[in-house]
């Protein structure tokens, strides 16, 4: 399961470089960091579905790896006065307004978001409605291997963004394993890296993939002994 927290410095870097809106008038209370590990697919899938849900014709498996070696971290916070969403990926900002992937997660996390209400106070400080009118986020990730060399990048990058706005945006599941299909949305293996050991994603029936979620087989106790070698030959980004 993704880490609840960054440490102190991380989470510090991750904000100076959220960009010139930030951290200026950022309410501490809407600012979320927590990391994600990367999977390596045991038993993979072969194909896709449908490209418009992004599911698989098959259904596949993976073993999730310690994040102590390889995982991507995420800070997101939020704030009237953003004037759009924004991401920075490793430090350079990402055109995420014509990105499908990444709208398509925003979109669906938005949609169960709920009141968040300062536990202390009581006070609501961002109603659900407010979530999709006015509140917009800024994010900033990290990897801590290379990025988009065939390391998975992608499925810590998305499981750690569906996350994180989930956690800060109080979102409610309405059905199990609802986060890992909004996940999958953005690259399919993601939904396998919101939860750690073994892990299945199945591939599901419905046309609009809501049942293609992953499921925990064993959890990251169940073979203490497996350990995965990883030799990286090039940091540079893979051909497809």
């Amino acid at each position: 399961t993704p880490a609840p927290k960054m440490g102190q410095r991380e989470l510090k870097t991750s904000i100076e470089l959220l960009g010139d809106e930030a951290p200026v008038e950022v309410d501490p209370r809407l600012v979320v960091s927590v990391s994600a590990p990367t999977n390596i697919a045991v038993i993979k899938y072969w194909g896709k579905k449908s490209r418009e849900f992004n599911t698989p014709i098959n259904s596949s498996a993976s073993v999730t790896l310690d994040q102590d070696d390889l995982r991507a971290m995420t800070t997101v916070c939020a704030s009237p006065r953003f004037a759009r969403d924004r991401l920075w990926l490793n430090g350079a900002e990402e055109d995420v307004a014509q990105s499908r992937r990444f709208q398509a997660c925003l979109r669906e996390v938005r949609r169960l978001a709920q009141d968040v209400v300062d536990p202390a106070t009581g006070e609501v400080i961002v109603s659900r409605e407010e979530w999709g009118t006015t509140h917009r986020v800024h994010i900033a990730s990290f990897n801590t291997f290379p990025t988009a060399a065939g390391l998975a990048s992608s499925a810590a990058g998305f499981a750690c963004l569906v996350h994180a706005l989930a956690q800060l945006m109080n979102a409610r599941e309405t059905y199990e394993g609802e986060l890992t299909a909004i996940a999958r949305q953005g690259s399919g293996s993601a939904c396998r890296s919101l939860y750690g050991g073994l892990v299945q994603w199945t591939m599901g029936e419905s046309d609009n993939g809501a049942d293609s979620v992953a499921v925990q087989i064993a959890d990251e106790n169940h073979w203490p002994e497996l350990r995965a070698l990883i030799l990286v030959g090039s940091d540079a980004p893979k051909d497809t």
